[in-house]
């Protein structure tokens, strides 16, 4: 294929190549938080403008601070962003994020290797 779709509007430089083992999330995590930054943006709880402002930002700062440049903390990044936005929205307490990262951290702690990690919200 050499038409201008093929690459970035530009003609002769054929098709975009395809690599067949290319997976966006390395990590269940990475795929649950693009899946929440998405749910939040089509639920109108942020706004796009947001998200991208935001998420630009925190990249900023990591490169600011040479954290990452190969792009592994990249949906770490993802997090911090979301984490701004939905206590600076008020659609979360910081509280509540403590406490939820510290069951997580106790969940991971407590759960055997090689069994998926679950944290019970009914106590």
């Amino acid at each position: 294929m050499d038409g201008v779709h093929d690459m970035g509007g530009m003609h002769g430089f054929g098709a975009i190549p395809i690599d067949d083992g290319y997976r966006p999330f390395h990590e269940p995590w990475q795929a649950q938080a693009f899946a929440l930054a998405v749910s939040l943006i089509e639920a109108d709880k942020i706004q796009w403008n947001e998200w991208a402002e935001t998420l630009g930002d925190e990249i900023a700062r990591a490169t600011e601070h040479g954290i990452a440049g190969d792009g592994s903390g990249y949906y770490e990044l993802w997090l911090r962003a979301l984490e701004r936005l939905v206590t600076n929205k008020g659609l979360v307490e910081t509280g509540e994020l403590s406490d939820l990262e510290s069951a997580w951290r106790k969940a991971y702690h407590d759960t055997p290797h090689g069994q998926p990690v679950s944290l019970d919200m009914t106590t």
